[in-house]
């Protein structure tokens, strides 16, 4: 499933203060990951702030990137809601737009059971009839995909791979054997968490889900093609360059950071949606800080 691998960027959703879609500074983001090359575009992912966003803006933001991408690039997007009905909804207008797959995790507020997760991606898999890659992001959703869970979606129709979270024991070439041993052939895994891309794509994750891609794909997308070589030399460089910026991801939240990211840049002045504030004046001088080395032509 070569739809799920390499690089995927995903960019913010720019909105207004009331909450509507920016779609000229939208289309900015987007022109700048087809030009650097990235293998995919994540839209309405995390980091687009489709949990801030009401179906008809994730629809109307959806047909402003087709429109602007118009197939250049692979189109993955995210159609996560609180109920299957409204997921399943969002898939379907997904496929009728032109996305080439989709990103789906289990948005909650209830807390949900494993049968409950397979239920509803057996009907979101269904209704979108695209490739699926589950999204397994306990920090936002505080659902855990057991091992067990994964290989039992793997098993539906549509369903060809998985976005992790970074392992807390860093046992990353570990979790991937495990996985991949009780999966189809074929089925994806691939790594989000920023910080730990390095690792991931060295141990042999096959694709990187990146934030920092949607302003900042080509370094983002050097660092995944020297891993992709085997240049370990390469990437510990380019990973190294990232650090500080990796550092100010954990410490404020990624999504935070790159509205800051976005402004230094001089791409649009936008913020995040309330109740998220951006970063106070202090913070922002350290985020153009630890842009310096990755804005050099070194890389």
């Amino acid at each position: 499933m070569t739809l799920f691998t390499g690089l995927s960027a995903f960019p913010l959703t720019p909105t207004d203060d009331e909450g509507q879609l920016k779609p000229e500074l939208l289309q900015r983001f987007l022109e700048r990951i087809v030009a650097a090359g990235a293998d995919s575009i994540g839209l309405l992912g995390s980091t687009g702030g489709y949990a801030y966003l009401t179906p008809e803006e994730r629809k109307r933001t959806l047909r402003a990137a087709v429109d602007c991408v118009a197939g250049r690039t692979p189109l993955i997007v995210g159609v996560g809601a609180l109920t299957t009905d409204v997921a399943e909804n969002l898939a379907r207008d997904a496929r009728q737009a032109g996305a080439d797959g989709l990103l789906l995790a289990p948005m909650s507020y209830q807390p949900l059971t494993d049968d409950e997760v397979f239920r509803h991606f057996e009907a979101v898999a269904a209704a979108g009839e695209l490739p699926l890659c589950i999204y397994n992001n306990p920090g936002t959703t505080k659902f855990t995909f057991s091992p067990d869970l994964i290989a039992r979606l793997a098993e539906l129709p549509n369903v060809a791979a998985v976005k992790m979270p970074l392992p807390a024991d860093s046992d990353y070439a570990g979790e991937m054997r495990r996985l991949r041993a009780m999966t189809r052939d074929g089925f994806a895994v691939g790594y989000s968490g920023d910080w730990g891309a390095k690792d991931a794509l060295l141990a042999g994750g096959d694709c990187w889900y990146s934030v920092v891609a949607g302003l900042l794909p080509e370094p983002a997308l050097a660092l995944t093609r020297a891993a992709q070589a085997g240049n370990t030399g390469e990437v510990e460089r380019i990973d190294h360059a990232f650090a500080p910026l990796w550092a100010l991801f954990r410490e404020f939240g990624s999504f935070r950071v790159m509205f800051t990211i976005a402004e230094i840049l001089g791409l649009g002045p936008i913020t995040p949606p309330r109740p998220i504030l951006p970063l106070e004046p202090a913070s922002r001088e350290r985020v153009e800080v630890a842009l310096r080395p990755l804005l050099q032509d070194a890389v």
